[in-house]
């Protein structure tokens, strides 16, 4: 069973932070140390963008402080523990496990994937990388089950991921084999304003028609707007107005009327007033669904809360059940989020309040992550989520 073990800090001088989160990380591993527990084999570090330029001296210092452990991880323009954001400010999020050596393999540009047979990956990318979604799609059909979690490195500096190195372009990460016990949920920040509408007509990112009527007035319609409205009349509502994505043949609304996992949201970014028609931050086709949506706290809240819920059913289907009195069949060990840098603390009424609420609902476990500029789940790349991936052990 894998221990994983976090340190975080904050300090204007990358060193001590890094000397923060390793006295923390001491004192959780000095009983482990004392037992039966393998030394840490992998390690994921997530820094905020204003140590990218210092990256490369950084992942030498853990190198030194921690022999033998392979490191992965990004910059973000925050960090996030258990509890905890860093936006803004100088930090880093540290995370050991013992993992058996067989079980896990990191992968970058310049190292790609042979030695094991990978069920699943943490990926993590350069966004300004060409043809981006295609090497995701490409990596998610090198793993077994085709599952991917992550995110897109967010930098006012350098962009940098790391897969032991400093990377810049392309994407890196860590595989697991099917032996390394994962459960992941995505969770959108946006509720949905109108119908799931059929897209019937389109040209690369312009949405012509929405089941066979005009694109324009559907939206309107669906803002509760005149749909014969001047649309610069409409500017205020159109600018908080985006659109949820998913392909043919895929559920568009799940649990709650909320967005399934398959959904992409992504901007309004212009309208054709003599076509009638929407333009989108994305490359759409016939037969895709839409709904519009807007960003929403509260609904960004309880749908947070219930992919926890939903983790912690999986993990206890007897309490779920009503049954009780019996031990959970497995428990979190430990977990990583990455959620967009467009939500955070801010997004859901106050410092730290988004990764508090997910305290709440999962318990103070082993957790790190980042606050990133595209988030991966699947095979896709997400925008305004949260992906919550754990890593589960036997009771």
């Amino acid at each position: 069973m894998p221990n994983f073990v976090t340190g975080h800090a904050t300090h204007p001088d990358w060193r001590m932070a890094v000397a923060l989160a390793a006295a923390q990380i001491a004192a959780q591993r000095a009983p482990l140390d004392a037992g039966p527990a393998g030394p840490p084999t992998l390690g994921f570090a997530y820094l905020t963008d204003a140590y990218a330029s210092q990256a490369a001296e950084l992942l030498e210092d853990l190198r030194q402080r921690w022999p033998g452990v392979a490191w992965v991880g990004c910059a973000g323009v925050g960090v996030a523990a258990s509890g905890v954001e860093y936006f803004d400010e100088p930090a880093l999020a540290l995370m050991l496990c013992d993992l058996p050596a067989g079980c896990f393999e990191v992968f970058s540009g310049v190292r790609p994937l042979h030695r094991i047979a990978a069920f699943s990956a943490l990926v993590h990318a350069d966004p300004g990388t060409p043809d981006l979604a295609e090497l995701i799609a490409e990596m998610g059909d090198r793993t077994e089950s085709g599952y991917l979690f992550g995110g897109l490195a967010a930098s006012r500096a350098a962009s940098v991921h790391l897969a032991d190195g400093v990377w810049q372009g392309g994407l890196s990460g860590v595989a697991f084999t099917e032996d390394v016990a994962l459960l992941s949920r995505v969770t959108q920040g946006c509720q949905p304003v109108g119908p799931l509408r059929t897209i019937t007509r389109a040209e690369r990112n312009l949405v012509a028609e929405l089941d066979g009527l005009p694109a324009m007035p559907c939206l309107l319609r669906d803002l509760g707007l005149d749909a014969d409205l001047d649309p610069r009349d409409a500017l205020p509502r159109l600018r908080a107005t985006l659109a949820g994505l998913s392909d043919a043949g895929q559920p568009g609304v799940g649990r709650g009327g909320q967005f399934g996992p398959d959904v992409r949201v992504r901007h309004l970014v212009g309208l054709d007033p003599r076509r009638q028609a929407v333009a989108l931050a994305e490359i759409v086709e016939p037969g895709m669904r839409l709904a519009f949506c807007t960003r929403d706290v509260e609904a960004a809240r309880r749908d947070l809360v219930r992919i926890c819920s939903e983790i912690r059913e999986e993990l206890n289907p007897e309490a779920a059940d009503g049954l009780g009195g019996a031990a959970p069949a497995r428990r979190i060990e430990g977990a990583i989020y990455v959620s967009c840098a467009g939500r955070g603390g801010p997004h859901f009424g106050g410092p730290s309040a988004e990764l508090q609420l997910l305290r709440h609902a999962l318990g103070d476990v082993p957790l790190v992550g980042f606050f990133a500029g595209g988030e991966i789940a699947h095979h896709h790349v997400y925008g305004y989520t949260g992906v919550l991936t754990v890593f589960t052990g036997g009771a």
